[in-house]
C-alpha cells in the first residue's frame, strides 16, 4: 500500500456492508484514513504489513488485506484485515490474492503458521477462508469489543506449512 492508493481506498471504504462484521466502521473517510496512516507507520515498524488490492484488468483499486500478529521467532503471522469493494464479493480476486500472499508466507518467509480469523457470525468470510483451504481451530469467545461496544466472537482459522503443497495446489486448480 502506497499514499497514493489512499483516496481510491477512501472512497471504497464507504461501503457500509463492507465493516458489518468488523470490529470497527471505517466507512467514514476521517476514520479509514487514520487507519490507513496507522497501517504505514505499522509498517515502518514491522507490525503490519498492508497491501492494496488491484483489478489489474481494470487498473482499479479494489481493497487491501494484510500481514499482522506478526512473530519472527515463531515463525508465523495473520492474514487479516482484509475487504473488498463488495462488487467483487465472491469473483475469485480473493482466491488469488491468497495464493500470491500464502505463496510468499510459506516460500519466502517460510512461515510455518499462517492465521486467520472472521467474526463468528460473518458466514460468508468463514466459508471463503475455508474455500482456500483455512482450517477451522474454534471460536474464541468475546475477543474483541466492537465500536459500539458489543463483542464478537472469532472464528479461528489456520493453514500450516505441512499443508502448504496441497492447498498451493488446490488453489492453483481453482484459478484454472
Amino acid at each position: 500500500m502506497e499514499h497514493e492508493h489512499f483516496p481510491a481506498l477512501i472512497e471504497l471504504a464507504k461501503q457500509k456492508e463492507i465493516w458489518q462484521y468488523m470490529a470497527n466502521d471505517y466507512s467514514a473517510p476521517e476514520t479509514i484514513l487514520a487507519e490507513l496512516r496507522s497501517n504505514m507507520l505499522k509498517r515502518a515498524t514491522g507490525e503490519k504489513y498492508t497491501f492494496t488490492v488491484f483489478d489489474k484488468m481494470k487498473h482499479k483499486v479494489i481493497g487491501a488485506t494484510s500481514f499482522l500478529n506478526i512473530s519472527q521467532q515463531n515463525r508465523k503471522l495473520e492474514i487479516g484485515w482484509t475487504w473488498y469493494d463488495p462488487a467483487y464479493w465472491g469473483t475469485g480476486y480473493n482466491t488469488e490474492c491468497k495464493l500470491l500472499l500464502l505463496t510468499y508466507c510459506f516460500e519466502t518467509l517460510k512461515t510455518v503458521r499462517v492465521q486467520l480469523v472472521t467474526s463468528e457470525d460473518n458466514l460468508r468470510s468463514r466459508k471463503a477462508i475455508q474455500k482456500i483451504g483455512g482450517k477451522f481451530e474454534g471460536i474464541n469467545r468475546k475477543e474483541r469489543i466492537k465500536a459500539d461496544g458489543t463483542f464478537r466472537n472469532t472464528a479461528i482459522f489456520s493453514i500450516i506449512d505441512d499443508e502448504w503443497i496441497e492447498v498451493k495446489q488446490m488453489l492453483q486448480n481453482m484459478l484454472a
